[in-house]
């Protein structure tokens, strides 16, 4: 077993990557039996409880497979890693045999073909029927299933159970009431947001949208912008001031609550350990976000990372096997207490679930159905020209009214797909 990290070779791969043709043709693969089995996993900010699990795997693996050896590199979750994907497409010799890949880059990489469909591979597979159909919907197009969703990500309401039995507030039950909720906290706590949200958080502002009919490829469509007020309205001095919270990330937001300075945020069941590492551990409970009508729960976003068997791989059945193993109930169930991963195995999250109440708003949030990017190339370009964190920023900051910041919006939509 080797374990490499992408930053002591960064260089090379971008340098590879770079000059590689986008064009370049594809190589067929092979299925060969023994040799180095090269698999590609994102990195994280706290690697070691992911690479625990991990190699627990390889050494099953190895030891199930003799003459085999699985060599693993970490790679970054930055824009870069599109660009590795692309130089290793084009580049069959620097390509792996598994890799890790976010759910929300799937088009981009079924459409450069990058690649091998596991349909089959699936259907075949003792624990494949375990994932619900609208999850391999996050791994598929046009009907070819391009990888097993590993794991899924959906945020929900985090509050501070301490400062609301102080304020003698109730969970909010609406958008309403979690506004008027966050204002008063402001009121009463100047030196703590109510809730906080941020400019640059594409993620936090996307479920208000969908909970009033609106959708990314509709932005300036009647009830995007209801739902755009909605979260818009949230960054004022009484609550998450717009100088301060315009620029804000997700990942700034999460940073806020785990610190005790903000009473609410929107975090995901993956955010727990970064929670109860700081003051507000031991101080919070989570609830599905409320949608506009009282006692809804707005749509949550569905991430998470597929795992894939490269169309270029000389280890195809390897590979595969490989997949399963990480992909399966197990693994799965491991990932969840090193990292807190969502399982998209249906038994592994009931297990899980009857064990760890934690788990429950996170279930109540996927079964009142969730949403998901638009499966198609342009949403990377959607992204990565921050068409959305832009249009939220612009009106937070008043450059635009949310009417001109939302057609502007929608322009850069269409332009994407290539619409007029």
């Amino acid at each position: 077993m080797k374990i490499f990290n992408w930053v002591t070779a960064g260089l090379a791969v971008l340098t590879l990557a770079a000059c590689a043709p986008s064009t370049a043709p594809q190589a067929e693969g092979g299925d060969e039996k023994s040799g180095t089995l090269q698999v590609w996993l994102f990195d994280e900010p706290n690697r070691a409880p992911k690479e625990k699990v991990i190699q627990e795997a390889i050494k099953e693996f190895e030891t199930a497979n003799s003459g085999v050896e699985v060599e693993v590199t970490y790679i970054p979750t930055t824009p870069a890693r599109h660009e590795k994907f692309k130089g290793a497409f084009n580049d069959p010799a620097s390509a792996p045999d598994v890799a890790e890949y976010g759910n929300t880059d799937l088009a981009e990489y079924a459409a450069a073909g990058g690649f091998a469909d596991l349909s089959a591979d699936v259907s075949a597979w003792s624990e494949g029927s375990d994932i619900s159909p609208d999850l391999l919907q996050s791994a598929t197009v046009d009907g070819k299933l391009y990888g097993v969703p590993w794991f899924i990500g959906v945020r929900a309401l985090y509050y501070r159970t301490d400062v609301f039995k102080e304020l003698g507030l109730a969970p909010p039950t609406s958008i309403k009431e979690l506004a008027a909720a966050a204002r008063k906290v402001r009121a009463e706590k100047p030196d703590m947001y109510g809730m906080a949200v941020g400019g640059e958080y594409t993620f936090g502002a996307l479920p208000f949208v969908w909970d009033a009919g609106g959708d990314i490829e509709r932005l300036d469509s009647a009830e995007s912008r209801e739902g755009v007020r909605a979260y818009t309205d949230l960054f004022t001095d009484d609550n998450c001031p717009p100088q301060t919270c315009a620029s804000l990330t997700g990942g700034k937001t999460v940073e806020l609550f785990a610190s005790g300075k903000a009473a609410m945020g929107l975090l995901g069941n993956f955010n727990r350990s970064a929670v109860d590492a700081g003051p507000a551990a031991g101080k919070y409970a989570v609830i599905p976000l409320p949608g506009a009508k009282a006692g809804s729960v707005a749509p949550a976003f569905a991430g998470g990372n597929n795992l894939g068997v490269m169309k270029s791989s000389k280890h195809r059945s390897l590979a595969v096997e490989f997949l399963q193993l990480l992909a399966g109930r197990t693994y799965q169930t491991k990932m969840y207490g090193a990292m807190g991963n969502l399982p998209t195995l249906t038994s592994a999250r009931d297990q899980i679930a009857a064990s760890d109440e934690f788990l429950l708003p996170f279930l109540a949030t996927v079964s009142a159905g969730t949403k998901f990017v638009p499966i198609d190339p342009a949403w990377v370009k959607i992204d990565n020209q921050k068409v959305i964190p832009t249009m939220l920023q612009k009106i937070v900051t008043k450059q635009a009214t949310l009417e001109e910041a939302t057609s502007e919006a929608a322009t850069a939509v269409n332009a994407a797909f290539g619409r007029p």
